[in-house]
């Protein structure tokens, strides 16, 4: 079992900038690719970035690519979500996610894992 943890989520002003983190409980995280999603108030839950095991690939959704960028330190179980240039239309939890597969992948159902999320507010 894994337990994830988020952090660094809050209240920004539009262009400004956060980083998210995510504390991994267990010995196989450097074998899991990890993922970030988000919702938004009446929305579905969406991708947002996803990262290989090894950190060798990653990817983005289209809405924020160029603002954000995500990264994983495996010696200390953390994946972050370096996120720029914040829009009041990034306003959500966003959710920590691993994957007990190596490769990425930015579909909901390919994850195993799930953090309890942080809110990201960015105000206009």
């Amino acid at each position: 079992q894994v337990q994830l943890v988020e952090s660094g989520g809050g209240l920004v002003q539009a262009g400004g900038s956060l980083r998210l983190s995510c504390a991994a409980s267990g010995r196989t995280f450097s074998s899991y690719a990890m993922g970030w999603f988000r919702q938004a108030p009446g929305k579905e839950r969406e991708f947002v970035a996803a990262i290989s095991a090894s950190g060798s690939s990653t990817s983005y959704t289209d809405s924020m690519k160029g603002r954000i960028t995500i990264s994983r330190d495996n010696a200390k179980n953390t994946v972050y979500l370096q996120m720029n240039s914040l829009k009041p239309e990034d306003t959500a939890v966003y959710y920590c996610c691993a994957r007990r597969r190596g490769s990425i992948a930015a579909t909901m159902n390919n994850y195993d894992y799930w953090g309890q999320g942080t809110q990201v507010t960015v105000s206009s």
